[in-house]
């Protein structure tokens, strides 16, 4: 998790699309997602530092392109995780969201609904959707979570695999519970639910990290 830039939270959804669709027409990569209070919040970017976010946020306000803003830093990112909720909560919409887009098709390079996904576009849309910001490739995402063990796998942390010769990352899906985990498999095939018990996905398996 790296640092963002909030830049709006409205009770009405349509405000939050027009701003998220104005952000994107600059060519930011916005996003907006529904906090525990019912507001649509909409955010930006994915700085590594703290002083780059300021600086960066600084120069688009002196430009006109946003407004009032605030920097939310890696720890705060999970927004959606409800006060006495906890991140069981938080994981429970996760596995919600991603059970939400069975049946939309493998697109490569995709990462909405509009577009289809590949894997690592639909873990970063589901996570997007919950307030967290993720890395766009599945090594990348590999890299920038915490280890976690397959016995100590819980709903909503990522799994991922290396399907080719050289071993390296190539595949992660979201596991939801009882073996089970959601991805967008390959060309010509559709988002779907699979079990890590499955031959090819125990040969494949890399490990699992969690973002919670």
């Amino acid at each position: 998790m790296n640092y963002c830039i909030q830049v709006g939270a409205f009770l009405n959804l349509d405000n939050a699309v027009g701003l998220m669709d104005k952000l994107n027409a600059k060519g930011l990569d916005a996003y907006y997602f529904k906090d525990n209070t019912g507001l649509y919040k909409v955010r930006f970017g994915n700085y590594q530092t703290e002083p780059t976010v300021r600086e960066t946020a600084l120069q688009l306000q002196t430009k006109g392109i946003i407004e009032a803003y605030l920097i939310i830093k890696p720890e705060d990112q999970a927004a959606a995780r409800a006060v006495g909720r906890g991140k069981n909560y938080l994981r429970e919409q996760i596995v919600k969201t991603a059970e939400n887009f069975v049946g939309m098709p493998y697109h490569w390079g995709g990462q909405s609904p509009k577009q289809g996904f590949d894997c690592s576009g639909l873990t970063m849309a589901v996570y997007r959707l919950n307030g967290l910001e993720l890395e766009r490739t599945s090594g990348s995402q590999y890299q920038t979570g915490k280890p976690v063990t397959r016995e100590a796998l819980q709903a909503g942390d990522l799994v991922f695999f290396a399907t080719g010769k050289d071993k390296k990352i190539s595949h992660v899906g979201i596991y939801i519970g009882q073996d089970q985990f959601i991805h967008a498999p390959s060309s010509g095939k559709k988002v779907r639910t699979d079990l890590l018990s499955q031959a090819y996905y125990v040969k494949t398996y890399s490990g699992a990290r969690t973002y919670m």
